[in-house]
């Protein structure tokens, strides 16, 4: 299954562009999306760390099934003064 991939902040500058496509296996989990984007893009692992958002909402559980139709973005870590 083919899925769209968001990238904000520092995450658009790993991607090289605004957003990346990933081919996933039907039916794929959170931990799916999360393996994939930090094999194909190490970089994103090492920030430290970072949220994803399906359908605009925050998840952070690794078992949340994924459908073609879900925006899936990652949204970086953010700092301010």
């Amino acid at each position: 299954m083919e899925i769209e991939i968001l990238g904000f902040g520092v995450v658009r500058e790993i991607f090289q562009n605004d957003f990346v496509y990933a081919n996933l296996p039907e039916q794929p989990t959170l931990l799916n999306v999360r393996s994939w984007i930090e094999e194909k893009y190490p970089a994103v692992k090492r920030l430290g760390s970072y949220m994803i958002a399906v359908n605009k909402e925050y998840v952070r559980d690794d078992q949340i099934k994924i459908f073609a139709s879900d925006e899936i973005a990652i949204i970086p870590p953010v700092s301010g003064g």
